[in-house]
């Protein structure tokens, strides 16, 4: 088998703008490096540094060069998006109180919250004074928009995720605001720095909205059928640390007052006993919910793969289709 199709599509992806990847790289050295406070780069670097797959920069680079971007305005987009990426990290694992990150301890558990939060908006204010240099205030604008919407996402969660009056209405507004806008924002810009047609750009937007749906429905799917070693996490951490994420919702919308009982005492109340998770698994089973999950990330994944339309043929397009693909194909 030609080892080029064996290869994941964001690997191909990775290989295809591995020199622009570089400049971005070297672009976030540079600017997370403070003179006066050298712990910013430590925290900054302990993140940055241990690995992921900068999918949302390369998201940017892909898109604008899709478009027929020729300057380089977009290296500092693509670290615009990385640097907003990496402070939601740092806040989100204060505020979850996690340990691990990566498969590497957390910022905060090495270093302390205050660390954690103080450098994330560190990096939040440097994404700024990227976003203004590219001059266009559509780019200002559209980042701005997204940084909002991913806080305005984790404050619905914190209220939202243990609560069972929360339906898949509400799910999607959490999932669009924590995942999806900084993927749809990602792809928009580099349209619009290349100053591509607007259908273009509208057809980036929903390829990243799109996407970005079906990554964390994915995500979320993965807490209670994927491989502990692949993933990184142990199979129920959203159960234990009373997430209500889809598949639990799903299940929740057609439980009997026993089985709503259930869901009360260990997703409200936190109440958890033995053999618990393994109760949970069950009533998922006996309503298909964990199906009927993927079968929604499968939709969503579709959804991204229709709004690349109107975009060129070229093979940057055809590595997107194959990530929307990916993105679900992990869940066989």
């Amino acid at each position: 088998m030609d080892i080029a199709t064996t290869r994941k599509p964001h690997e191909r992806l990775a290989e295809t703008l591995s020199g622009e990847m570089q400049q971005v790289n070297q672009l976030i050295r540079t600017r997370m490096a403070s003179e006066h406070a050298p712990r910013i780069p430590e925290v900054t670097a302990h993140l940055v540094e241990a690995g992921g797959k900068r999918l949302r920069p390369m998201l940017t680079l892909a898109a604008a060069r899709l478009c027929g971007y020729r300057g380089q305005d977009h290296i500092k987009l693509a670290a615009t998006v990385e640097f907003i990426h990496t402070a939601t990290l740092l806040h989100d694992d204060v505020v979850d109180e996690s340990k691990q990150r990566r498969g590497r301890p957390t910022a905060n558990l090495l270093w302390d919250n205050q660390s954690s939060v103080l450098v994330g908006d560190y990096l939040l204010a440097r994404s700024f004074l990227l976003m203004v240099e590219t001059g266009s205030l559509r780019v200002l604008e559209i980042l701005s928009n997204a940084s909002a919407t991913i806080s305005e996402g984790e404050v619905l969660q914190l209220t939202a995720a243990s609560d069972l009056s929360t339906d898949e209405k509400i799910y999607l507004q959490v999932v669009r605001g924590k995942t999806a806008a900084l993927f749809s924002a990602a792809t928009q810009v580099g349209g619009v720095i290349a100053g591509a047609p607007e259908d273009q750009v509208q057809a980036l937007y929903d390829y990243g909205d799109a996407l970005g749906i079906a990554f964390q429905i994915a995500d979320d799917l993965l807490d209670y059928r994927g491989d502990s070693a692949a993933t990184g996490k142990n199979v129920g951490d959203d159960f234990r640390e009373r997430k209500l994420t889809l598949p639990v919702i799903k299940a929740v919308a057609q439980a009997t007052p026993e089985e709503r009982a259930f869901w009360q005492r260990t997703i409200e109340k936190g109440r958890q006993d033995d053999g618990d998770l393994e109760q949970a698994l069950a009533l998922m089973d006996k309503y298909g919910t964990l199906d009927a999950t993927q079968a929604d990330a499968v939709g969503w994944a579709t959804r991204a793969k229709s709004a690349l339309s109107p975009l060129p043929d070229d093979p940057l397009r055809d590595m997107l289709l194959d990530l929307a693909d990916y993105v679900v194909d992990r869940l066989n």
